[in-house]
């Protein structure tokens, strides 16, 4: 009997809408928890969530029967709701629209789970929009500057 075999990892990276620093300490792991059960629920595997201020990153073994783009319109439209329904932030919560989906093989999984991990360090020497033009870059992603995860008006 033929069987369909795969090894997907995939990190993503979203922001805040208009990279506003709405994800507080306070709250943060609540909200990664819920984002988990929101992968889970959709048979994806968590390897690492990791959130600052104005963005998130997620690093998950995917499974092949749902589409990238399905999978994290849901979990941005559900975890939106839930943030907005917990009364988290004093003013509206949303996710930018655009991601950054970047696959990785079995053998980067460590690295990935420690650069997420260590995030708020990373952080102190590079900003969000360096970090991602670095990824887009290193990934051979061709991107327009103006289409770049947009900044408080």
């Amino acid at each position: 009997m033929p069987n369909t075999y795969f090894k997907l990892h995939i990190q993503f990276v979203f922001a805040v809408k208009y990279r506003a620093a709405l994800i507080h300490k306070e709250w943060k792991e609540d909200l990664h928890k819920y984002m988990t059960g929101i992968f889970q629920q959709n048979n994806h595997k968590m390897l690492q969530i990791n959130s600052m201020p104005d963005h998130i990153h997620v690093f998950i073994g995917m499974r092949p029967h749902q589409s990238i783009s399905a999978l994290i319109q849901n979990v941005k439209t559900e975890s939106s709701k839930w943030v907005k329904a917990q009364k988290f932030c004093k003013g509206s919560f949303g996710w930018q629209e655009g991601y950054g989906a970047f696959s990785y093989s079995a053998s980067h999984v460590p690295d990935v789970i420690r650069y997420i991990q260590n995030q708020e360090i990373h952080h102190r020497k590079e900003t969000f929009l360096d970090e991602y033009r670095k990824m887009l870059k290193l990934f051979d992603v061709e991107y327009d500057e103006q289409y770049i995860f947009e900044e408080l008006i």
